[in-house]
């Protein structure tokens, strides 16, 4: 049970204004539902802004529906993107971000649902750093571990839910306790418009006054266009730049996940292993002593050889013990036991998963090509990207063809309607 933050009861004028940033694409899983829990948020002092960047994007009837059933809430949409770079995020956001009426942004995915005390404790967060003493590093970034479920139950989402749920979810939260680098993964985050308009994404530590040269360089959100990973990035620049620091709020960042093939769960990783070597090559080399089957094996071909400790029976204790810690941090951003119904679903994609992180990895040092939203990008230095020609990205073969990953959109129904 998540406390409840006494934001949620302040009267609107006392309490520091939030503005909500949703970029939308297509219809994601539960899309309905994912927006409707940010016009639920108890919280007294916020605006929603939901942004298209084309007029006849299916989300959009979603979205007028929505505003058209809370009336109270201030809420608006933008249509139309500016073109600040080749993330087409950041593009769909930039209006957004720039006619925002206050300082503190929340941008969260379209694919993303909250609880609805999750604003208030996370505004908690970034504020409690200026009330401390003696003062510490002030919170410049609050972010929400993702949980993912994957109702639609196709193979793909099923490794991508047990992938993020357990590996990915453990070595985030270890990161991010032991707060020696910035980790951002860009589901939900809060921060503050005026200090990302000191940063240019250089990671270069800034003085207070800066000097004519850094004037010229672009500031704010429209700096990390040209990145891939901008959620990342923005992350490392707050922490880097001005020497600021993240906090990780109690609450998670709900994500529904559509239709995904096992060709889609692949070059995903793929990508985003292909960005992360650019970024931070040493931590990327070392990935695959993390992972269970190799750190299993050394260890248990050394413990044979000091001790004669039989390999079989280490293997047998130790993959048992890595799934029970799985499981366990499954359960508790879930909040509850794995039903019943789901456990051999569970069981049967963390294999998989396992199975798969090595020759995944190893395909993904091979390349640095990457398909994102139908679109071929080449990954450069420290994450940057720039687009690149050549065909529509679905060649057919689990290895050879290019899927467009993040489309897992539903079709919008012909007999839809707004009510």
């Amino acid at each position: 049970m998540r406390p409840r933050s006494p934001l949620a009861t302040a009267p609107p004028d006392s309490i520091p204004g939030v503005s909500i940033l949703r970029p939308l694409k297509g219809l994601d899983a539960n899309l309905y539902e994912n927006l409707e829990s940010t016009f639920t948020q108890e919280y007294p002092n916020f605006e929603i802004i939901l942004s298209v960047a084309d007029e006849q994007d299916q989300a959009l009837p979603v979205a007028r529906d929505l505003i058209s059933k809370y009336p109270s809430i201030t809420a608006r949409i933008i249509i139309g993107e500016e073109v600040v770079g080749v993330n087409p995020k950041v593009n769909n956001l930039i209006r957004s971000y720039r006619e925002a009426t206050h300082d503190i942004l929340w941008v969260i995915d379209s694919g993303v649902s909250v609880a609805p005390g999750t604003l208030a404790r996370s505004v908690d967060l970034l504020e409690s750093s200026t009330h401390t003493r003696p003062p510490k590093r002030r919170v410049a970034l609050v972010h929400h571990v993702p949980f993912v479920s994957a109702p639609e139950g196709f193979l793909g989402s099923r490794i991508e839910e047990a992938f993020l749920n357990t590996n990915h979810a453990k070595m985030y939260l270890a990161i991010n306790t032991v707060s020696i680098e910035s980790c951002v993964v860009g589901k939900s985050n809060l921060y503050r418009r005026s200090d990302l308009e000191r940063v240019n994404g250089s990671l270069k530590p800034r003085a207070h006054t800066e000097s004519n040269d850094d004037q010229d360089c672009t500031h704010g959100l429209a700096a990390f266009g040209k990145f891939l990973a901008e959620d990342n990035m923005i992350g490392s620049a707050l922490w880097h730049e001005l020497d600021l620091r993240h906090d990780l709020s109690c609450d998670v960042a709900h994500n529904a996940i559509g239709k995904m093939s096992l060709s889609d769960y692949v070059w995903r990783r793929v990508r985003w292993i292909r960005v992360r070597k650019y970024m931070t090559l040493a931590a990327t080399i070392m990935e695959p002593f993390t992972e269970n089957l190799l750190a299993s094996s050394i260890a248990a071909a050394s413990l044979w050889y000091l001790f004669g400790i039989p390999i079989w029976l280490f293997l047998v204790i130790h993959h048992a013990a890595w799934l029970w810690v799985d499981l366990d941090v499954y359960e508790s951003l879930a909040g509850h036991p794995l039903p019943a119904d789901r456990r051999w679903w569970f069981f049967t994609a963390w294999c998989l998963r396992e199975l798969l992180a090595l020759p995944i990895w190893f395909l993904a040092m091979l390349g640095n090509e990457v398909m994102w939203r139908g679109k071929k990008y080449e990954v450069l230095r420290a994450g940057e990207v720039k687009g690149t020609s050549g065909g529509d990205g679905n060649h057919g073969g689990l290895f050879t063809r290019w899927r467009q990953l993040d489309s897992h959109y539903q079709p919008l129904p012909s007999n839809y309607r707004d009510s």
